[in-house]
């Protein structure tokens, strides 16, 4: 994949930008696999029905990555979301930031003084009523980390297509915008996490349409690895195996991904240095990075840990 399961802002910034909306461009570094491919074509044809796609998985399992190039295969401008415990209804949608007053004053007539005043509400448009009043595509990214009370917006807006602006009604506003008929909204989750996060309201998971995303294959990740790295090919493989092995004496959450192969990969092709049970510096990489820090921690544990990756390394590599 293209910058496999990491942060999505380098991938932002190659995309062109029209103030909050920007197009994600297609990256030549992503690597399609029958999977993925499978995966981006169910998302497209609900989307394209009118139904909002939501990504679900521990971290690692490139949901973000894969929103972006669905959003990038739908082709039009994409506003991008970052689940914040701070947010509220106006974060997303906007608010009132002040009010600006105008005075006119009439003495046309030299004994008659008109004076009138007028003052008018500033509303600030937030990016959840650009997209939906341009019908752009909406990326909101880790949305659980927002409040239900925040998220709540969305129900009318993924239901009966419309987003409720009550503070904003007036003569010349009804209080309501009609959305886009090209809006369309991929969501991301984490439903392992429970630290930061909120539970979502069931009103809101019933509009969406929630596809899980568990750990790459193994010849996606190994495609990867080769891809982002400059080991060869068998080089990568050993890497894949020994990752492979070392998830099945974690519990899952415990489990390294696609970040650790690409870090052990990526360490050493730098350090131009092979894969192979006779490498020191081969074990001690292993140790740091596919280990989580919790079983680094406990003593006991630890110790098994060890003997049981030396162990893993030297059936894999001989």
């Amino acid at each position: 994949m293209s910058r496999p399961l990491e942060a999505s802002d380098q991938q932002a910034q190659r995309a062109r930008h029209s103030g909050d909306a920007f197009i994600p461009q297609p990256s030549d570094g992503f690597v399609v696999t029958p999977e993925v491919d499978r995966i981006t074509q169910r998302s497209l044809a609900y989307l394209e029905s009118g139904y909002p796609v939501h990504f679900a998985g521990v971290p690692g399992t490139g949901k973000t990555t894969l929103a972006f190039h669905v959003a990038a295969k739908i082709g039009r401008p994409t506003v991008l979301l970052h689940g914040d415990d701070e947010f509220s209804r106006s974060d997303l949608v906007g608010s009132s930031s002040g009010y600006k007053k105008s005075k006119v004053v009439d003495n046309f007539i030299h004994s008659v003084l008109k004076t009138e005043e007028e003052a008018r509400e500033i509303w600030v448009d937030n990016r959840l009523l650009k997209a939906c009043r341009e019908g752009h595509t909406l990326i909101y990214d880790e949305f659980t980390r927002s409040k239900p009370e925040a998220n709540n917006v969305l129900l009318s807006v993924l239901e009966e297509r419309v987003l409720n602006l009550p503070t904003r009604s007036g003569p010349d506003n009804p209080g309501y915008i009609e959305v886009h008929p090209d809006f369309c909204a991929i969501f991301t989750s984490n439903p392992q996490e429970y630290a930061g996060v909120h539970e979502t309201q069931s009103a809101l998971l019933d509009r969406l349409i929630s596809i899980q995303l568990d750990f790459l294959d193994r010849e996606t990740e190994l495609d990867i690895a080769v891809a982002k790295s400059e080991l060869d090919r068998s080089e990568a493989e050993r890497v894949i195996d020994v990752v492979y092995r070392i998830r099945e004496v974690l519990p899952k959450a415990e489990r390294p991904t696609i970040r650790g192969v690409l870090a052990v990969a990526r360490v050493m092709s730098t350090r131009g240095k092979s894969p192979s049970n006779s490498s020191e510096f081969f074990l001690n990489v292993c140790w740091d990075v596919l280990v989580p820090v919790a079983c680094k921690a406990d003593d006991e544990r630890s110790d098994e840990l060890q003997s049981q990756l030396a162990d893993i390394i030297e059936d894999v590599c001989s």
